[in-house]
């Protein structure tokens, strides 16, 4: 038996076996926001030694979770429609996770996937659904994400483009989706800062996305 076997027949049991390796779910995570080249996948998850990120490649690709693609004459590595079916665990961890949270170490990072899975958790389509559509510039740290609600639909991607609301915050963004501050609160405590646009806007992000804590 494979050091890696638990020696169970069991559906968790095996999907541990394929994706419950140190590292391998976060690739996903961020293989969930889109294709990534090597050096992406790597940018992305910046201690991840590079011997490990190469065999949890591979791991994931005999599994059938992940394949290699060409794309625009580089390689890319995306997920697999097997692969994909990861979503709403990925996001029901990020959610359970999210209950756990403190204060962030000095360490640690908010990286753009990071972010961007973490919005499409606490994201609220029946909320969105009653709601104006509505365009936001999200500087969350070192991420900086076009976030756009057009009714039940979320779409999260890296660049600038026009908004309605655009602000600044950090890893205290979490006090705000949580609802333990509110929108008013957080701009006067500095936890968000307004850069352009209407400040009220703050409260219909925070009603769109929220995540009990």
């Amino acid at each position: 038996m494979a050091a890696r076997e638990y020696g169970q027949y069991c559906g968790v049991t095996q999907a541990l076996e394929l994706v419950g390796e140190r590292w391998a779910l976060l690739i996903v995570r961020d293989l969930l926001v889109g294709p990534r080249r090597y050096g992406e996948l790597a940018a992305g998850l910046p201690r991840i030694p590079s011997n490990i990120l190469a065999a949890r490649l591979k791991e994931l690709q005999a599994a059938g979770v992940i394949r290699r693609v060409p794309h625009s004459r580089v390689i890319v590595y995306e997920l697999t429609s097997y692969g994909r079916e990861l979503e709403p665990v990925v996001l029901a961890l990020g959610a359970w996770g999210f209950k756990a949270l403190g204060d962030p170490r000095d360490e640690q990072v908010i990286t753009p996937d990071a972010m961007t899975m973490a919005l499409r958790t606490a994201f609220r389509p029946g909320v969105a659904a009653g709601l104006p559509a509505t365009a936001y510039a999200a500087h969350v740290g070192a991420a900086e994400l076009l976030v756009r609600v057009d009714g039940a639909t979320l779409d999260v991607a890296r660049g600038d483009g026009a908004v309605d609301l655009a602000f600044a915050t950090g890893p205290d963004i979490r006090r705000l989706i949580s609802g333990e501050l509110a929108p008013e609160r957080a701009i006067a405590i500095g936890v968000v800062e307004v850069l352009h646009g209407r400040v009220e806007l703050l409260e219909r992000f925070a009603a769109t996305f929220h995540l009990a804590a």
